[in-house]
């Protein structure tokens, strides 16, 4: 996948998140940590999704994991809205990421170079980069 070069790289799981650039070229991304932002989670709406009483028994409905990702959404919209990021590649576990997009604004949406729904906040960046060019 190509990663523009000043991309901006959005690392996100259900707990974690973490802004990246890409100082790098676009077939060979190069990632420098921007920010760590610390968020509070205030969105539960997938809470109105998530009231199956079997998943909530089983463990399975995380609303505090899926309101981080809206979250996260919200904080990316704004930045797009400000017009402080040009372009976005976003990485999440495939559930946040579901949940993120359920929060895209069209803005951040016109932004968006890509998607990986991968889990890699716990992995070190020359990893992300390489995960990055094989997407």
């Amino acid at each position: 996948m190509k990663c523009p070069h000043n991309a901006h790289v959005a690392v996100v799981d259900g707990e974690r998140f973490i802004v990246m650039k890409n100082v790098g070229q676009a077939l060979e991304p190069r990632l420098e940590v921007v920010e760590e932002p610390d968020l509070k989670a205030s969105n539960y709406s997938a809470g109105v999704r998530h009231q199956d009483d079997i998943g909530q028994r089983h463990g399975r409905t995380q609303l505090e994991e899926l309101a981080h990702g809206a979250a996260v959404s919200e904080w990316l919209n704004s930045k797009a809205i400000a017009n402080e990021m040009d372009e976005v590649l976003i990485i999440a576990d495939p559930k946040t990421l579901g949940e993120m997009r359920r929060h895209y604004h069209g803005e951040l949406e016109k932004r968006l170079v890509g998607e990986i729904g991968k889990t890699m906040t716990g992995e070190p960046m020359d990893k992300i980069a390489k995960s990055i060019e094989a997407a």
